[in-house]
């Protein structure tokens, strides 16, 4: 049995955080470059039609696998489950399977350094210990999925060798990815809130979410992509980093984390039982009806 991460782990501090949903985007579309899981995404996907709630229920299981303690085990299981037949051919005769060994960890190496660029843009910043100490806990971290450790890289330095590969050599522009970065029809993230106001704040937050995941790319993603970066960009991001780091120090702790992350860090501190149910997605974030007893989808009874 894997040993899971635990309160001690710099992962935890960070994973959770509602920050990384800054970081959603560039996760989004770094995971979409790859061939096999573009392809995936393409051929077998409908998140572009129900983006919000894709992504909030999403964030259960997979903070799950950090933050579910003795559960944590299974939690990864299931989340590997949902991809068993995602699986065919692309458009250009590639053979893909979201379950192969280096598809599956490149998911995993980006959620990795997701955490490595919230920690460092919108945290505080981060030393090489740090991401060294990150690098080992994304180890421990994988092994709760049971997959194979094949194309684990062994060290934070090799690790750098393959993500370099991977920008510079593997990860191409496809559709799946510009329809990641596409928000031009995005759809309001509270229901609530009315069209005529919505409609002329959409403008702005696909123009500025773009560009502060712009801001996070290597610079080969950014030559592969077509996207200009400044100096002065890069300026202003730092600032806008620094601006979002000092506004969540007036937030109270458990109040930074998504619920998942945050019952977890309420049961190690004995505030609930240790075998209290998990916290599961709310009603409103579940796929559509016809949809809620695929086996590729989390739905959970609630």
């Amino acid at each position: 049995m894997p040993e899971p991460l635990g309160p001690d782990s710099l992962t935890w501090k960070y994973f959770g955080d509602w920050r990384g949903l800054l970081i959603g985007l560039w996760a989004g579309s770094m995971q979409n470059m790859h061939p096999e899981l573009g392809a995936g995404v393409e051929e077998h996907s409908r998140f572009f039609e129900e983006r919000w709630q894709r992504l909030f229920r999403s964030l259960y299981p997979i903070g799950g696998v950090v933050y579910d303690g003795p559960r944590a085990h299974a939690t990864a299981l299931a989340v590997r489950g949902y991809h068993d037949m995602i699986k065919g051919v692309d458009k250009h005769g590639r053979r893909y399977h979201a379950l192969n060994p280096d598809t599956f960890y490149w998911a995993h190496s980006t959620f990795f350094m997701s955490v490595v660029l919230m920690a460092d843009h919108f945290m505080g910043g981060l030393d090489e210990a740090g991401k060294r100490r990150l690098f080992d806990e994304h180890v421990q971290w994988y092994r709760m999925y049971d997959m194979s450790m094949r194309p684990v890289p062994e060290s934070w330095e090799a690790f750098q060798v393959y993500w370099k590969h991977m920008c510079e050599e593997v990860l191409e522009d496809n559709k799946a990815t510009r329809d990641v970065l596409d928000l031009s029809g995005l759809e309001k993230p509270i229901r609530w809130l009315p069209d005529f106001v919505w409609r002329p704040m959409r403008v702005l937050v696909a123009r500025n979410f773009v560009w502060l995941t712009v801001g996070l790319y290597d610079q080969s993603i950014r030559d592969l992509l077509g996207y200009r970066w400044t100096a002065r960009d890069e300026r202003w991001h730092r600032r806008a980093g620094k601006a979002i780091g000092f506004a969540f120090r007036f937030v109270p702790f458990d109040r930074r984390y998504h619920p998942r992350a945050r019952a977890g860090w309420r049961r190690v501190r004995g505030e609930i039982p240790p075998d209290a149910p998990l916290v599961e997605t709310p009603r409103r974030n579940l796929p559509p009806i016809s949809r809620r007893d695929n086996p590729a989808h989390y739905s959970p009874k609630v």
